[in-house]
């Protein structure tokens, strides 16, 4: 998903009124080891990829910044602010990808075989208690999700972090023991 990315030199809050006005979101675009650099994204084309992501699935969404000079950067969204009323958003904070450094990322669980559920089928409901799981791995390794089979669970049972297939790649940054579904009566 690429995005263009225009850099902007005011700070000040009539200029960053001016570009929500003119249909732009204000961002910060950080680098590690640098000083975070201001940017406007044009808010049409960034909502328009919004609508396509996956609910949950934006942490691990990956966009392509290009700049006026046509270079372009792969970047991570790691914060996205709405308007409270409108929830139109507001600015955004990405995150550069640099091959050789590892990042931290919530990847969302997705849990699988709910249908065929044999606690779902005596009545019970599934109840996930955790959707992310955070991590630090490099941007090549970063999944983009986790899958969770819960299709043999019953009645009061539950699986855990440590029931998912993570790989060897990726180090789980919360403890491994945390339930993460469990099938409960209605």
């Amino acid at each position: 998903m690429k995005l263009k990315a225009i850099l902007r030199a005011g700070k000040s809050k009539s200029e960053i009124n001016r570009l929500r006005r003119e249909g732009m979101i204000p961002a910060v675009l950080y680098v590690r080891g640098k000083e975070g650099e201001t940017l406007a994204i044009n808010s049409a084309e960034f909502n328009s990829y919004l609508r396509h992501v996956k609910s949950g699935h934006l942490p691990t969404t990956i966009f392509t910044l290009v700049d006026e000079k046509g270079s372009e950067r792969r970047v991570l969204v790691k914060d996205i602010q709405y308007a409270i009323t409108t929830y139109q958003v507001m600015h955004l904070d990405f995150e550069e990808l640099i091959d050789d450094h590892k990042i931290n990322v919530k990847v969302p669980i997705e849990c699988t075989g709910t249908v065929d559920c044999v606690g779902v089928k005596l009545g019970g409901v599934l109840r996930q208690v955790i959707r992310h799981a955070r991590i630090r791995c490099l941007p090549k390794d970063m999944p983009s999700f986790f899958e969770l089979d819960v299709q043999e669970l019953g009645l009061k049972q539950s699986k855990r972090l440590k029931d998912m297939n993570i790989p060897e790649t990726v180090r789980p940054l919360i403890d491994m023991n945390e339930v993460v579904a469990v099938i409960v009566k209605r």
